[in-house]
Parts: structure tokens; sequence; C-alpha cells
């Protein structure tokens, strides 16, 4: 199961041009992202499709929800695809479209946290391909996914508004590459977003992801 899941004057545009690198400079230092998270906060997804909220309780998953605090607020998330919506099941999405940033990310993992609640519809984990491998994946299940639960997917998280939004991601191309005819994340990986938006024109994406002050 856990191989499922394996699995963001002329003077003025220079300013935001050197911005804009600080940021993608930033983000390709996973070390520097270290904040605790609030014990409750919320994450608002614009995407594509509209936009979900994802109210967080840090005592589900303490180390997932820092986790993924650090990465909301840093920006990350921001123009990543919807690379693995399967109906019935889940929405998966976080490798960076940028390859240089995955490239600093992808052996970023963190320890797991127990599971203490239960993968029901509307509640988001981190992806995982065995114990000690979460980075930066996520998924909302679509339905009641128990099964899930001991294989070690811990929710740290809640779609609390938009699930209907969550819904209607595109899940046309299904399940990936080699074992479907979906995007392969190797090459995510390698060519980020250049790969998806010529041979997967269709998959949704977040616009940006923020945290709600």
């Amino acid at each position: 199961m856990r191989n499922l899941l394996t699995a963001m004057a002329v003077a003025i545009p220079v300013l935001v041009g050197a911005q804009v690198d600080l940021s993608k400079a930033k983000l390709r230092n996973p070390a520097s992202f270290t904040e605790k998270a609030p014990a409750t906060y919320k994450a608002k997804f614009d995407t594509s499709k509209g936009a979900f909220v994802i109210t967080v309780h840090r005592d589900w998953a303490p180390l997932g929800a820092d986790r993924f605090y650090n990465l909301v607020n840093g920006g990350y998330y921001d123009e990543c695809r919807f690379f693995r919506v399967l109906d019935d099941f889940m929405a998966q999405v976080g490798i960076n479209g940028n390859p240089a940033v995955q490239s600093a990310w992808r052996d970023a993992r963190i320890a797991d946290d127990p599971v203490k609640g239960s993968n029901k519809r509307g509640m988001v984990s981190f992806a995982t391909a065995g114990a000690g491998t979460r980075t930066t994946q996520f998924f909302i299940n679509f339905k009641d996914n128990a099964m899930l639960d001991k294989s070690g997917f811990s929710p740290f998280g809640e779609v609390t508004s938009g699930m209907d939004v969550v819904d209607k991601l595109y899940s046309g191309y299904g399940e990936g590459s080699p074992r479907g005819k979906g995007p392969e994340q190797g090459k995510i990986q390698a060519e980020g977003n250049a790969y998806l938006t010529k041979e997967f024109p269709k998959l949704d994406y977040i616009k940006k992801a923020t945290i709600e002050k």
C-alpha cells in the first residue's frame, strides 16, 4: 500500500524579480525551514479550480504539521500540480515545479508521527514510501481510506472548506507511469512543470498557498 502513495518606472520590475530570486534561493535550503507551527492553523490553497482550506492540528501529527507549515509559509507549494488524482481514492500534490528546488527537498525527510486519526474523507496526510520517508508530497482523501492507517499515513489536517473544489480536480490522466498513463514522478522531479504543462496540460494546480492570519 505504501507504493500507492510514493509514492509551489523600470526599477520596480527589477526589484520584484530580485525578491522572487531570493525566495527561490531560500527554498533550496530545507535546513532553514524549522519554525514550530501553531497548535492549530489554517492553510488556504487558491487553485485553478477554486479555493479550499486545510485546518491543521499539531497534536494530531506534530512533525507533519511543522513541515507543512514551513512549506506553505515558504511558498513551496505555489504552482505545484496535482499530478496524481485518482477517483474514489485521493488527490496527491507536492513535487515542486522547479527542478532545482525539488532536488533540494527530495531527501529532506522527517521522522514518522504516530497515526492518531484515520484517513477519512477530507483528511490530509503526507505521502510516504516507508518508514521515515516523508518529505513534501501530501494527499487529500476523497473517501474513507482506513486501510492506509496501518501503513503509517498519519493525518495532520482536514479540508474544512472547499472540499467540493477538491472533488473537481482533474483526474482524467489516472494513475502515474509506469502503472498507468499519468505523469511519471521521476520526470516531474527532473523536468518540473515544463514536462507537466507540455504532456499533461489539463492538470489542476495550486496558484498560491498561504497561512491564514
